[in-house]
């Protein structure tokens, strides 16, 4: 890590160890090969400590879960998320096209101002707690579709070697063209899976992100860290 204004963000280390390397949930290849695989990413944790605690104990340890940035307890709860062996991805606030009506929280990153203040605030952020593999968007349909204010964010995460997960919400992001001309890891949800947060919604959603990832080899589901959904997801993991 490095030590700045805002406390410690992350960057790769002397001997070329990236965060994305070290801080990403090990994956046994030999008793994967040839088989699907589907990702489950937890967002919105952090916020509630005991909410989160609770979904940390009911989730299997192979949910990705992500957290926002702006929870009081936040080194305790992505210390118990870790030392469960989850791995762990930090949520990032982006511009909607309806901002501020819609508004992802204090210090998103907006089209308006210039790089330099978005990269400010991206430190800010990246400095709230410490042992993820990377960053996924909160919103940002509009920020993640211009360029000239997007392309210098995906600079940084690549040059402190960090993923980026895309939540699929915005077929206008250019996440991947920009990851990919930066080194940055990176992947992109498929499903939402907890659109509707009814238990039967749920459970249908993980089902056809199960015959997603049976298609095509592999798919990302996003879920909420609604208690409903956290109760679906592990009642779901454990018939797979």
């Amino acid at each position: 890590s490095e030590e700045t204004a805002d406390g410690p963000i992350p960057r790769i280390s002397a001997a070329g160890l990236k965060p994305f390397a070290a801080y990403s949930r090990p994956v046994d290849s030999t008793t994967l090969a040839g088989r699907p695989q589907v990702a489950i990413v937890v967002t919105g944790l952090g916020i509630n400590e005991q909410g989160s605690l609770e979904a940390i104990d009911q989730l299997p340890d192979e949910a990705t879960l992500a957290f926002a940035p702006y929870g009081k307890t936040l080194t305790t709860t992505v210390a118990a998320a870790r030392s469960a062996g989850h791995e762990v991805l930090l949520e990032i606030p982006l511009e909607p096209f309806d901002f501020p009506q819609n508004d992802p929280g204090p210090q998103t990153l907006l089209t308006a101002e210039p790089p330099r203040a978005n990269l400010e605030k991206l430190f800010w952020l990246m400095a709230r707690f410490g042992g993820y593999a990377g960053v996924i968007n909160n919103m940002g349909a509009r920020f993640t579709a211009s360029a000239v204010d997007f392309a210098p964010v995906m600079e940084e995460l690549g040059a402190r070697g960090l993923g980026y997960l895309d939540d699929g919400s915005s077929n206008r992001s250019l996440a991947r063209q920009l990851a990919g001309g930066n080194k940055v890891p990176f992947a992109r949800a498929d499903v939402m899976v907890d659109a509707n947060p009814s238990r039967q919604s749920i459970l249908a959603a993980l089902a056809s992100l199960e015959a997603r990832a049976l298609e095509s080899g592999a798919a990302i589901g996003i879920v909420s860290a609604l208690p409903i959904s956290v109760a679906a997801v592990a009642e779901w993991s454990q018939a797979l």
